[in-house]
């Protein structure tokens, strides 16, 4: 049973992450969106660690903070995107957040009725949590991991192929 100080400092976190979400899709300037985006990724690390996951936690801040948005900068920084005040915007902001909200409600449905009435284990009888992710990770995720890996170094290339293009 969590107490208050766990559920005050949950609701901190993810007031937090909502703003810092937000900021990510409504910043004009992508370096301050990718900061924002490294906000918000670093709450959902904090997240990890409130539910007692701190291997996943560090994954996150060393994949996606570290790596993911690295990389993102590294390929703004390469090629001529327009870093400052660029005009992204168009005419189709209700028909992107209508999209979003019914993603939102489609995905909160299809995830509450496949885990309607199980609970998370935190507490493993044998081993532990990392060696378990691990485990798990490594023998049924290890496809969609290395899906992942090819993915990333095709970015990293298509990087370098559109900076050393001019």
């Amino acid at each position: 049973m969590a107490t208050i100080g766990h559920q005050i400092v949950f609701w901190i976190i993810a007031v937090v992450m909502t703003v810092a979400a937000v900021a990510v899709v409504t910043a004009r300037n992508v370096v301050h969106a990718a900061l924002y985006l490294v906000g918000a990724l670093m709450s959902a690390a904090a997240l990890y660690i409130l539910l007692l996951a701190q291997f996943v936690a560090w994954v996150q801040v060393l994949v996606y903070v570290g790596a993911i948005v690295v990389l993102m900068l590294f390929g703004l920084m390469l090629t001529n995107a327009p870093i400052g005040r660029a005009s992204l915007d168009n005419n189709q902001r209700f028909l992107a957040a209508v999209t979003a909200g019914v993603l939102f409600l489609v995905t909160s449905f299809i995830m509450v009725r496949a885990f309607e009435g199980q609970s998370i284990d935190l507490v493993r009888e044998q081993g532990t949590l990392t060696e378990s992710v691990g485990e798990v990770i490594f023998s049924a995720y290890v496809l969609p991991f290395e899906v992942v890996s090819v993915l990333l170094l095709a970015a990293l290339v298509g990087a370098i192929v559109i900076a050393k293009r001019d």
